[in-house]
């Protein structure tokens, strides 16, 4: 193939033109005697989903048909590199198939017996247990550990409210767990007080972070600690108010809260210039190739599409490891009509997906 028009390589970098022989990225035209098909356009690397969850489903486990169909689904909008941010079931498999996006693996969720979404964790009764369930799941993921840091107790009553579930020195001797078995951690926090608690251990990063202060913006962009978005995800916040009704009254107001001051939350987030990554949060209560819907739902939120468009393309793979769009690159990469920067919607209808050099859409 031969893809002209703006190649966007990475932040104020273009091409003109690239070519793709044998399943990898050429700058110049390489030697060739067969016929190369012209895809005219704006090309981009492949989009990244740091948080998605090939094989879970809305009531845990999903069959292996399933996970397959939801890989599709994901790499036929151009979502060609995934974090999987915890499964119920091995999907290392996915890793085999040329024909599905690559993925990048954090094991299974870590949690508490009745503080997460049922049959989707590792379910520890006791806290101390953590370093090493910890060290198991470091040891089977791709570098990457999933803890889930704060959940609803409902063993408090009408009192019952977001609390984090591990001690911070726990957490703290897990983190350390994480890192001598070459991971790093990421963690799911809704609440502000687990914050602290995240920075306190040295967690590498946090997905959701709706619950973060000013203070803990600055000190995430001091540190460089990354926060995944998952802008569909708090559009979900009002259904938890729903759900918690009067029972919970002291949740629900939080949730509430986190929810009609989103637009206000993440607009002080890009001020504060702490590094965003982009994540659908599928599997569960959202499907997969919902990512473009995800990145147009920041941009509502007042992220800029410059830098959606660069978290979820360039960005997103270096901080996975991926090449992105150079010489002798494996050839994964999206062709859209117009230029997402000035429309981030176009990103919900490709004109041509090409994944290790094959187009697929």
């Amino acid at each position: 193939m031969h893809l002209t028009g703006t190649i966007l390589v990475g932040p104020d970098w273009e091409l003109d033109e690239i070519w793709i022989a044998d399943g990898v990225i050429h700058t110049s035209a390489p030697e060739s005697a067969g016929e190369f098909e012209k895809i005219s356009g704006v090309v981009v690397p492949g989009l990244v989903d740091v948080h998605s969850h090939i094989g879970i489903g809305a009531d845990g486990p999903t069959s292996v048909e399933r996970a397959e169909e939801q890989a599709i689904l994901d790499r036929n909008v151009g979502t060609l590199l995934i974090r999987d941010a915890g499964s119920a079931i091995d999907n290392s498999w996915v890793q085999e198939r040329e024909d599905l996006p690559r993925l990048v693996r954090a094991g299974q969720h870590i949690a508490r017996p009745k503080r997460y979404i049922r049959n989707f964790a590792r379910e520890l009764e006791d806290v101390n247990d953590l370093p090493e369930v910890v060290a198991q799941e470091a040891r089977r993921g791709d570098g990457w550990v999933k803890l889930v840091g704060d959940w609803i107790d409902r063993s408090l009553g009408a009192d019952a409210d977001l609390t984090p579930l591990w001690p911070v020195d726990v957490l703290t001797d897990a983190v350390a767990a994480a890192h001598e078995n070459g991971a790093r951690m990421t963690i799911h926090a809704f609440a502000r007080e687990t914050i602290d608690d995240v920075l306190a251990a040295g967690v590498d990063g946090v997905e959701h972070g709706t619950g973060m202060s000013d203070d803990h913006m600055a000190e995430f962009a001091a540190r460089g600690i990354h926060v995944t978005v998952t802008a569909l995800q708090t559009e979900l916040f009002k259904d938890f108010v729903g759900q918690a009704g009067a029972k919970y009254p002291v949740y629900a107001a939080r949730m509430l809260a986190m929810y009609e001051g989103r637009t206000d939350f993440w607009g002080r987030m890009v001020d504060a210039d702490v590094p965003l990554l982009m994540g659908s949060d599928a599997g569960s209560t959202l499907d997969q190739g919902t990512l473009p819907r995800e990145l147009a739902a920041c941009v509502e939120l007042g992220i800029p599409a410059e830098r959606v468009l660069a978290a979820a393309t360039w960005a997103g793979r270096e901080y996975l490891g991926a090449d992105g769009v150079e010489d002798g690159a494996s050839a994964d990469v999206v062709v859209y009509e117009t230029d997402p920067r000035a429309d981030i919607t176009v990103t919900r209808a490709p004109r041509a997906v090409i994944l290790r050099g094959t187009r697929v859409v």
